[in-house]
C-alpha cells in the first residue's frame, strides 16, 4: 500500500517554489506579493489534479486493452465440440439392405374355359388347402360324368355275365376278354369326367390369405387364366447376400435384427435359417435366408434392413464414430488436453456398431476428452477453444482474470498518489 502519510513538496516542484518565495521578499513586500502568488498557487493546484485523472484514465485504458487483447486472441482459436470417452456394450454387426418376401407364394389360374357362377372368397380373406374359391359352370359336366356312370354300369353288368359263362366254358376267352377291357375302359371316361367336373372348382393350393383377386362374378374365363394370388404370411424371410469373406462369421440360429419405417420403437428379431452351401461366382456372395417373425406387422414386399450381429463386447471403451478421421484407412482422433491443444491419436478399430467403435491398445482410457465436432482441418498440436464457452481452468480465462486485477491494483495506486498531491 502507498504511503498515506503527508509528504513535504520537493524543493523543485512548484509549491516547494512557491513555499520559498517569500522568505526573499521583505517584510514590507510580502503583503502585495501574496496577491499575485495566491492565484498561482491555484492554478499550480488544478493542474496537479488534471495530471492525476489523465494517469488513472492512462491506467485504466491499459487494463482494457490487456482485457480485449485476451478475448481477441481467444476468438481467433478455432472451436471445437467434445465429449468424454465411457465403457459400454458394442456389437459386430453385418448390415444389409432387402426387400421381404413369402417362401410359400402363389399364383391360381383356371383350368376350364367357363363363366364364373360364385366367387366364394376376397382378397384379404384367409384360405386353408383345398377350400374352393369359385365355382364355373358345371352342367356340361355333371351330364357327361352321369352319362360315363351309367355306361360303366351297364358294362360291370355284362361282365358279370360274361365271367359266369367263361366259368362254365360256355364263352370263348376272347369275348371274357373283350368284356374286362370295356369295363376298364368305362372307368377311365368316368375318372375324366370327374376331372374335368372338379376343374369347374377352384380350389386353394396352399394354406394363406388372398392377396388378390383378378376376376369377377359372371367374367368368362379361359384356360391358364390368372384368378387369385395367394401368400402364407407365416413363411416371409428375408434374403441377404454376404460376402466370401465374411463366411465365417455365420452360423444357423444366428441372430438377426430387423428395422423397417413403419415399425416405429420396434425391432423384430429374426434368425439365420438358411445359408447357401455355394457362393456366387460372378458377385463372390452367398445368399442368407433369415427367418422373419409373425405377427410383427412385417409384409413382403417391404423394404428392411437386415443386421447380423456377429461379435459381442460387453465392457468396451466406446468411441463416437462422429469423433473418428480416417487418412489412408488408418484411423485416428484429437484428444484434448489440459493446455486445450489437441493431440493427434492413431488406433486399430476392434469391433464397430452403428453409432461407436472400440480401438485397441491402451492409448486411450476412459475420462480422456475427444474432438466430436470442429475437427476439420486441425493438425497436431493445435491450440481450440470449446464451442460451448470459455472453460473456467483454460489459460485464456486465466490471463484476462489476471489483466482485470491489474487493473484494479493501478486505479488504487493512482487514487492514493492523487490524495498526497492534494494534501
Amino acid at each position: 500500500m502507498p504511503d498515506q502519510r503527508l509528504r513535504r513538496p520537493s524543493p523543485t516542484h512548484p509549491l516547494g517554489l512557491l513555499a520559498k518565495a517569500p522568505m526573499f521578499l521583505s517584510s514590507a513586500a510580502r503583503p502585495s506579493c501574496l496577491v499575485w502568488l495566491i492565484p498561482l498557487l491555484l492554478i499550480v493546484i488544478a493542474c496537479g489534479g488534471r495530471g492525476a485523472e489523465s494517469s488513472n484514465s492512462d491506467d485504466a485504458a491499459t487494463s482494457e486493452n490487456a482485457a480485449g487483447e485476451a478475448e481477441e486472441s481467444l476468438d481467433d482459436l478455432p472451436p471445437v465440440e467434445v465429449v468424454s470417452l465411457v465403457r459400454g456394450r458394442i456389437e459386430a454387426v453385418l448390415r444389409f439392405s432387402t426387400n421381404l418376401e413369402a417362401e410359400s407364394e402363389v399364383q391360381v389360374f383356371s383350368q376350364a374355359a367357363r363363366q364364373i357362377t360364385k366367387l366364394l372368397v376376397e382378397e384379404g380373406d384367409k384360405v386353408r388347402k383345398g377350400q374352393v374359391l369359385l365355382q364355373l359352370q358345371d352342367e356340361e359336366q355333371r351330364s357327361a360324368l352321369a352319362k360315363a356312370e351309367s355306361q360303366l354300369r351297364k358294362a360291370e353288368r355284362e361282365y358279370e355275365r360274361q365271367r359266369s359263362l367263361f366259368s362254365q366254358e360256355l364263352i370263348s376267352e376272347q369275348d371274357f376278354n373283350n368284356a374286362t377291357y370295356e369295363v376298364e375302359q368305362l372307368q377311365l371316361a368316368v375318372e375324366d369326367a370327374k376331372r374335368n367336373l372338379g376343374y369347374t372348382e377352384v380350389r386353394a393350393p396352399i394354406r394363406g390369405t388372398i392377396t388378390r383377386r383378378a376376376v369377377n362374378l359372371g367374367d368368362q374365363i379361359t384356360v391358364n387364366q390368372h384368378l387369385f394370388d395367394i401368400v402364407d404370411f407365416d413363411s416371409i424371410v428375408a434374403r441377404v447376400y454376404v460376402p466370401e469373406r465374411e463366411i465365417g462369421r455365420l452360423a444357423l440360429g444366428q441372430a438377426a435384427r430387423l428395422f423397417a419405417d413403419s415399425l416405429e420403437g420396434v425391432e423384430p428379431v429374426g434368425e439365420v435359417m438358411r445359408i447357401a452351401p455355394v457362393v456366387d461366382p460372378k458377385s463372390g456372395t452367398v445368399k442368407v435366408t433369415v427367418d422373419v417373425p409373425v405377427d410383427q406387422g412385417l409384409l413382403p414386399g417391404m423394404y428392411i434392413e437386415v443386421e447380423l450381429v456377429t461379435n459381442v463386447h460387453e465392457d468396451a471403451l466406446l468411441v463416437p464414430k462422429r469423433a473418428v478421421v480416417y487418412d489412408n484407412n488408418r484411423a485416428f482422433l484429437y484428444r484434448l488436453l489440459d493446455d486445450h491443444t489437441v493431440q493427434q491419436t492413431f488406433f486399430e478399430v476392434v469391433l464397430s456398431d452403428r453409432d461407436h467403435v472400440e480401438p485397441r491398445g491402451d492409448r486411450l482410457a476412459v475420462g480422456h476428452r475427444v474432438v466430436a465436432a470442429g475437427q476439420a482441418g486441425l493438425k497436431d498440436g493445435a491450440k481450440v477453444r470449446l464451442a460451448s464457452g470459455v472453460d473456467e481452468a483454460s489459460p485464456e480465462a486465466a490471463s484476462s482474470e489476471a489483466a482485470s486485477s491489474l487493473a484494479d491494483e493501478r486505479a488504487s495506486v493512482s487514487e492514493g498518489d492523487n490524495a498526497e498531491d492534494a494534501r
